[in-house]
């Protein structure tokens, strides 16, 4: 076999590992790690970036911890909204939940059934009238 026949099966060796990679890229489902709603988070983003600031302006970070397979949040104050426990790797398992403290001043999450890994917990809440919002990453 001489060298030009090396070149042409190299170059279409090449040329079919291209045109795999473009029908699988085509037929992937939906990119997980793009919004829907990207361009209205992006309007939105001074009242979040307020709502963050109003966190540390206040020192009303919210403890989380994990005790007996239960998310439990302790607020400084009382608190009304929503919560949203998004999983990084599977956007069909993200949760929305109402968000009403009781009387310590906690709000608390079973984490029966959750799959195990990276989660992200964020907090939108008003307590007293100001508005608030908190995220973290948590590992079950």
């Amino acid at each position: 076999m001489n060298w030009g026949t090396k070149l042409i099966i190299g170059m279409l060796s090449f040329m079919t590992f291209i045109i795999v990679l473009a029908v699988l890229m085509m037929r992937s489902s939906d990119d997980a790690l793009v919004d829907n709603d990207y361009y209205e988070k992006g309007i939105n983003y001074d009242k979040d970036y307020t709502k963050k600031e109003n966190v540390k302006k206040d020192h009303a970070t919210p403890e989380v911890s994990i005790v007996n397979n239960t998310f439990i949040i302790i607020f400084s104050q009382a608190a009304e909204g929503t919560v949203k426990l998004i999983r990084t790797a599977d956007k069909k398992l993200d949760e929305t939940m109402v968000l009403k403290t009781d009387t310590a001043n906690q709000f608390k999450i079973p984490m029966d059934g959750k799959a195990t890994g990276l989660w992200k917990l964020q907090l939108d809440w008003k307590s007293m009238g100001t508005p608030y919002l908190y995220e973290k990453e948590v590992m079950l």
